[in-house]
C-alpha cells in the first residue's frame, strides 16, 4: 500500500474516534420526524420578511426543546444512515487503486460542505419567514400554489429511503443466515421479513416506544466503520493470502486507476451518491424550530459540527471500504466480507436489529406524505385506511427492492434527482425569494449571497442531469 493512503487512513480512524466521542451525548429526542403537518397559519411572505435581521440573529423569543449537544447527536445520527456503506462503490465506479480515495475524501469534503450550507440556508429561511416545515418554508417564500413541489420530492425521498432500508435488510439478513449455515434467497429474505417483521411494526398505532432504537443506528454504524478498519489493517482480506478470501464470493480487485481517474464522467455516480448520503435536509426547519435559543450563530454551529462529524465519518467508512476490496467494492459493502468474518457478523447483527427498529419510524413518514398529498381528511383515516394503505406501499416497496439489487443505483439515481433537487435547486429558490421579498431593506451582504446560492443551484442541477444519466447508463 502507499504510505500517503495509509496514512490517511489512520488519521481518518483516528479523527473520527475523538469526533464520536464529543458527539456522544445522551439525546433527549431520538426521532426527527420526516413529514410534518402544514402549518397554514402566521404571517404573510411580504409581512414575515419585514423582520429586521439583527432581530432575527437574536433568536425567538421562546426556548427550543433541544439543547445544542443534543441537536447535534441528533443531526449527526439523521445524516449517518445506512447510506455510507454503499459509497465505496461509488469510489470504484471511477477507479480500481487505492490512491483513488484521495479524490473520493475531497469530493466527500466538498459536497458535504456544500450540504451544510443549504441546510443552513432552509433555516435561515425559516428565521426570516417563520416557517415551521420544509413546505412551510416554499409557501412563505416563493408561493403556496407550487408548494406541492417540494412536498411531492420530500415523499418521492422517503420512499427511496424506505427502499434502500429493505435492500440493506435484505443483504443484512441473508449475510447473517449465511453464517448461520443457512441458505436463503434474497427475495425470500426479503419476503420473510416484511411479512412476519416489518408488516406488525408498521402497523403499530403508537411508535413511541420504537423511538429510543434509533439510537442504535449511530452506535452500530461506527462499529461498522470500526470492524472495516481492524479488518483492513490486519489484512485478514489483503491478497494474496489473507485470512477469509477463501470465504469471499469475489476477491478484491486492484488495478491502475488512481487519482487521476477522478477526471472520468463516472466520478459523478460518487457524487450524487453523496446528495443522498447527506440529505436531511427536510428536517432543516425542525432543528431550527427546536434548537434552544435558536440564533442563527447557535443554528451555524450546529450544522457546522454535525456536518464535519458526518464528513469524517463517511471519508472514513468510503476510504476503508474502497481500500480493503477496491474495483469489488458492492453497492452494500458488507456483502463484501466473508460469511465466517465473526467480527462483521457482530455488525450485521447490529446493523439490522437498529434497522429492524427505525424502519417503521421512516415508513410512517412516507406514509403521512402520501396522506398529506393525497389530501385524506382526517377523519376518513380510519384503522383499516391506514392498514390498506400500509399493506399496498409495503407490497410496492418490497417488489422494488427484490428487483433493484445494486443499492448504489438507488443511491446515486435518488441524489440525482430528488437530492439535488432538496438541497440545491429549492433552498437558493427560497432563499433568493426571502431577499428579494425583502425589497431595499434586504442587506447588501445577503443580496450578494444570492449569487452565491445560485450558483450552487446551477451545479446541483448540472451534476443531476449528468449523474442521473451517468447512473443510468451504469445499470
Amino acid at each position: 500500500m502507499k504510505p500517503c493512503v495509509k496514512l490517511l487512513l489512520a488519521a481518518l480512524a483516528v479523527s473520527l474516534a475523538v469526533c464520536e466521542s464529543k458527539a456522544a451525548f445522551k439525546p433527549r429526542s431520538s426521532l426527527v420526524s420526516i413529514n410534518n403537518n402544514e402549518n397554514h397559519a402566521g404571517l404573510r411572505r411580504h409581512q414575515a420578511t419585514n423582520k429586521s435581521v439583527q432581530q432575527i440573529q437574536r433568536g425567538g423569543a421562546e426556548s427550543g426543546k433541544s439543547s445544542l449537544s443534543t441537536a447535534m447527536f441528533n443531526l449527526v445520527k439523521g445524516i449517518v444512515g445506512v447510506g455510507v456503506l454503499s459509497l465505496p462503490a461509488g469510489v470504484a465506479a471511477f477507479g480500481d487503486a487505492q490512491s483513488a480515495v484521495l479524490p473520493a475524501v475531497a469530493l466527500i469534503a466538498i459536497m458535504g460542505s456544500f450540504s451544510g450550507y443549504n441546510f443552513s440556508l432552509i433555516g435561515r429561511v425559516c428565521a426570516y419567514t417563520g416557517a415551521s416545515s420544509y413546505s412551510n418554508a416554499w409557501e412563505k417564500s416563493v408561493g403556496e400554489k407550487s408548494a406541492w413541489i417540494p412536498a411531492l420530492a420530500c415523499s418521492a425521498m422517503t420512499v427511496l429511503a424506505v427502499l434502500a432500508y429493505s435492500m440493506v435488510l435484505a443483504e443484512t439478513f441473508q449475510g447473517i443466515a449465511a453464517q448461520m449455515g443457512i441458505t436463503t434467497s434474497r427475495a425470500q429474505t426479503i419476503v420473510a421479513l416484511t411479512v412476519t417483521v416489518l408488516f406488525p411494526l408498521c402497523s403499530m398505532k403508537n411508535l413511541a416506544s420504537l423511538a429510543p432504537f434509533s439510537l442504535l443506528g449511530i452506535i452500530g454504524m461506527a462499529l461498522t466503520v470500526g470492524v472495516m478498519a481492524i479488518r483492513f489493517f490486519d489484512g485478514s482480506y489483503a491478497l494474496p493470502a489473507g485470512k477469509f478470501l477463501e470465504s469471499v464470493g469475489t476477491l478484491p480487485a486492484f488495478g491502475s486507476k488512481g487519482a487521476s481517474a477522478a477526471l472520468n464522467p463516472n466520478t459523478l455516480i460518487l457524487v450524487c451518491m453523496l446528495s443522498t448520503a447527506f440529505m436531511a435536509h427536510f428536517n432543516a426547519p425542525k432543528f431550527y424550530n427546536e434548537l434552544e435559543n435558536n440564533t442563527l450563530p447557535r443554528f451555524n454551529t450546529l450544522v457546522g459540527v454535525s456536518f464535519g462529524v458526518s464528513i469524517l465519518f463517511f471519508a472514513a467508512a468510503t476510504a476503508l471500504g474502497f481500500s480493503t476490496f477496491g474495483k469489488s467494492s458492492a453497492g452494500f459493502i458488507l456483502s463484501n466480507y466473508s460469511s465466517k468474518d465473526g467480527l462483521i457478523g457482530i455488525s450485521r447483527i447490529c446493523v439490522a436489529f437498529a434497522l429492524i427498529f427505525t424502519y417503521p419510524l421512516v415508513f410512517v413518514g412516507c406514509r403521512d406524505g402520501f396522506l398529506s398529498l393525497l389530501k385524506v381528511p382526517t377523519e376518513k383515516q380510519t384503522d383499516g385506511f391506514l392498514r390498506t394503505l400500509t399493506v399496498s406501499l409495503l407490497t410496492l416497496i418490497t417488489i422494488a427492492a427484490i428487483n433493484l439489487k445494486d443499492l448504489s443505483f438507488v443511491m446515486s439515481f435518488g441524489g440525482a434527482t430528488l437530492g439535488n433537487a432538496l438541497i440545491y435547486v429549492f433552498p437558493a429558490l427560497m432563499f433568493n425569494s426571502v431577499v428579494k421579498n425583502m425589497g431595499d431593506t434586504a442587506p447588501a451582504a445577503l443580496k450578494k449571497e444570492t449569487y452565491f446560492a445560485t450558483f450552487l443551484m446551477l451545479l446541483g442541477l448540472g451534476i443531476g442531469v449528468l449523474g442521473a444519466t451517468t447512473a443510468l447508463k451504469n445499470i
